[in-house]
């Protein structure tokens, strides 16, 4: 059995008030901490570590989640946060879903200056430019991630990386690559640029192909993907500062792709082109 924190009987107990708080943005940005629910996200931020300093801070649990998941809350004590058993009613009152799995941690922010991306000389990154939905910014990160991309840019006028929604769908992705924001879309697109990266901007009325542009052999550079708004997709002006607009070609009788799904296609083909030259875009054959 692990050993933990005396149970926290009242959901007014300030430590839960404080937790709870940071389904708001501005609690999250004042304290600088959010949450991250379920065992795939608290497992991964209990392994995370930014130099010296541990992401996850607190863990709160109910008896049921600390036994199934023991190694978890394990893990936690060893990261040094302090693990709180709570009731059922603690934990659902701190959780944002329907459905609470037992287990809510509070991590610090996670964010990385673009400098910084910059400065390892990114050879693929996902831009996302004017996106406003949560879940779509969170499956778009783990699009990222699973395509072995070396960084996530969200500009100044995208949502909050650490909204609630955001952290779920990013399913653990959140720490797993460095992710810059508030970067304005002109400082983005010419850093990158700087750093010797081509710039291709993700829209369906493109003047390119995606697959004559892999055909042709030039996507095998280092690459950044810029990915607009749901429903109405890239600004002219964005368009504009792209190197190319390219579109994902549609051979069925669908309208359109999503944004996540779209997202998926352009950073694989990023990845398998690069690999082809080359490069090492999976962690199985690093």
């Amino acid at each position: 059995m692990v050993s933990v924190g005396p149970e926290l009987i009242s959901p007014r107990s300030a430590r839960v008030s404080a937790a709870r708080r940071l389904a708001k943005r501005n609690f999250r940005g004042k304290e600088r901490l959010f949450l991250a629910e379920g065992p795939q996200a608290v497992r991964e931020a209990a392994r995370h570590r930014t130099g010296d300093t541990a992401t996850l801070v607190e863990l709160f649990t109910t008896t049921e989640a600390a036994e199934r998941y023991a190694d978890i809350v394990g893990a936690a004590r060893d990261a040094g946060a302090r693990v709180h058993l709570a009731s059922e009613e603690v934990v659902a009152d701190i959780s944002t879903t329907v459905t609470p799995q037992g287990l809510v941690g509070v991590c610090r922010f996670l964010d990385t200056p673009f400098e910084e991306i910059l400065a390892a000389r990114p050879r693929l990154v996902a831009v996302l430019a004017h996106v406003r939905d949560p879940g779509n910014a969170g499956t778009v990160l783990r699009c990222a991630d699973a395509a072995g991309a070396d960084a996530v840019v969200l500009t100044d006028a995208s949502v909050d990386l650490y909204n609630p929604k955001a952290v779920r769908a990013s399913v653990g992705s959140h720490f797993h690559l460095p992710v810059a924001v508030g970067v304005p879309v002109e400082r983005a697109v010419t850093g990158l640029r700087e750093a010797g990266v081509r710039l291709l901007a993700a829209d369906g009325a493109g003047d390119r192909d995606l697959d004559e542009e892999l055909d042709k052999g030039t996507m095998g550079g280092p690459t950044a993907w810029i990915f607009g708004n749901e429903a109405w997709g890239l600004p002219e002006e964005t368009r504009a500062l792209a190197d190319a607009v390219v579109r994902v070609p549609i051979h069925g009788k669908a309208e359109s792709l999503n944004l996540a799904t779209a997202a998926a296609v352009c950073l694989y083909a990023s990845a398998r082109a690069q690999r082809a030259a080359g490069g090492s875009r999976s962690v199985t054959e690093s």
